[in-house]
């Protein structure tokens, strides 16, 4: 693939993105860094560039931030025939995300104690496309690890307060919380919560007598077992201060009391996904498995209300939470809702399914960007060397024809198993170009030579967490 000198080159277009706006540039990157941007005089012509750099011209191409995605599923160490740190990456890198925070399941072990995060930092190397993060997990009874994690440099702690789908990252119960959240409040780091509660404790029995129909399976899960494990953690948030980060929102119920816990100046931020955005339980055919998803894909109405909360600030971030598993756990022949993995594999697909259906609604590429790169920086504390175009950050940048478009593929999807829901689907808006710290990783469904990824620990990002995603 072409190849700007990864040591100095310049990036040109009519169409840069700074600030929330586009303007006719040159972004300047040496040694990694963007050392300045060239913007056009009042005359409209671009000033000359310093001696040495390699004009890369895309035209009017969008030329912007990378995305950052603070929650992926990649499974590695001990179920790498789910995924792993190379073929994530890879997707990530197709997807123009930059850096990507990995959870601390579905892997073995699971990251719930400092050994099992060193095992799982000794099989990175050579395999990261992209930048990558670690979030630590809070279990029953591992309440004496977090600070030793914390230490380690995890960017804070995932946990379920209903059963993961594993048996060896258990769900809390509120004593667990009790005992837990001192200690991250005490340290500064987010409590990332998967919010259900199954009060009922059945096991989902509404679909199980016919497992192949998705409303029976979405009846299982219902928007009040998300509501009510919302107040929970708003309760705990305010009687601990400890940050509390609500993901992969589905409810819209919950955005009325989410919108006045943040009234209150609660610590509290949420995230939703783009398949709750994008797409809809009513166009759900039965036994299409590959749409199951904990929460599920709830109605239409439901999507728009999302929309909603994300444009007046309430839902904080967009993120993938890909979540893949072998085809065979997906029980796509026999169509079982009730026995198929609840996860989407869309991490490639995120950025042109959001912006196809934000176009839609008349909302501009820059406010996608702040939803899918500045937000998820500022959350995971990158916002000083992330997300921006801006000197002396890291040259994470994406190269994106949002007027493109393409169908989804099985050929093209560089996650390790070729299952997604948006299989078929048209989207706007291809990713060219990704380049992680100045190092061109993709180039019009071609990689490098070899990855480049770097680990980033909380302990050693050089400057101190922001723990206010608002600020």
């Amino acid at each position: 693939m072409s190849q700007p000198n990864s040591a100095r080159f310049a990036l040109k277009s009519k169409r840069v993105l700074r600030g929330g706006k586009f303007e006719e540039a040159c972004v300047l990157v040496e040694d990694g860094i963007i050392k300045d941007v060239i913007t056009t005089t009042a005359n409209g012509t671009l000033p000359s560039l310093p001696a040495g750099f390699a004009v890369h011209d895309v035209g009017d191409k969008v030329v912007m931030p990378g995305l950052v995605d603070s929650h992926v599923h990649i499974n590695e160490p001990g179920r790498t025939e789910w995924e792993g740190f190379n073929t994530a990456t890879r997707a990530a890198a197709a997807g123009g995300i930059t850096t990507v925070a990995d959870m601390p399941l579905n892997c073995i072990p699971v990251t719930t104690s400092a050994a099992a995060f060193d095992e799982k930092l000794r099989h990175i190397e050579g395999r990261l496309w992209v930048d990558l993060c670690f979030w630590g997990g809070v279990v029953p009874g591992n309440t004496r690890e977090l600070d030793r994690m914390v230490d380690q440099g995890v960017m804070g702690f995932k946990c379920f307060l209903i059963h993961s789908g594993i048996d060896d990252f258990p769900n809390v119960q509120r004593q667990d919380l009790e005992s837990a959240m001192p200690v991250l409040a005490r340290r500064g780091v987010p409590l990332l919560v998967h919010a259900e509660l199954d009060h009922e404790n059945h096991e989902h029995k509404p679909h199980v007598d016919e497992p192949r129909t998705y409303k029976h399976f979405l009846d299982s899960r219902p928007r009040r077992w998300e509501n009510e494990a919302i107040d929970l953690m708003i309760e705990l948030c305010r009687k601990h201060n400890c940050r509390v980060h609500i993901v992969h929102l589905s409810s819209s119920d919950a955005i009325a009391a989410i919108k006045k816990a943040r009234a209150e100046g609660l610590p509290l931020t949420t995230e939703t996904c783009p398949h709750y955005l994008t797409l809809a339980a009513e166009d759900i055919k039965d036994g299409d498995t590959r749409f199951k998803c904990a929460p599920p894909i709830r109605e239409r109405e439901n999507s728009d209300k999302l929309w909603q909360g994300l444009q007046d600030g309430t839902i904080d971030l967009v993120v993938s939470d890909h979540s893949p598993c072998t085809p065979e756990l997906k029980h796509m022949e026999a169509g079982d809702f009730h026995k198929a993995w609840g996860g989407i594999a869309s991490l490639q697909f995120g950025l042109p399914a959001v912006w196809t259906e934000a176009k839609k609604r008349g909302i501009s590429l820059p406010t996608v960007l702040s939803w899918m790169s500045a937000a998820p920086a500022r959350f995971l504390g990158l916002d000083h060397k992330k997300a921006a175009l801006a000197q002396g950050f890291d040259a994470d940048i994406v190269v994106f024809d949002p007027e493109a478009s393409f169908v989804v593929e099985p050929s093209m999807i560089e996650h390790r198993h070729k299952v997604t829901p948006h299989e078929g689907r048209r989207f706007d808006g291809r990713v060219c170009e990704t380049y992680v710290r100045g190092n061109k990783v993709y180039d019009n469904g071609h990689f490098a030579a070899e990855p480049c990824g770097k680990a980033m620990m909380r302990n050693k990002l050089g400057e101190k967490v922001d723990a206010n995603i608002n600020s």
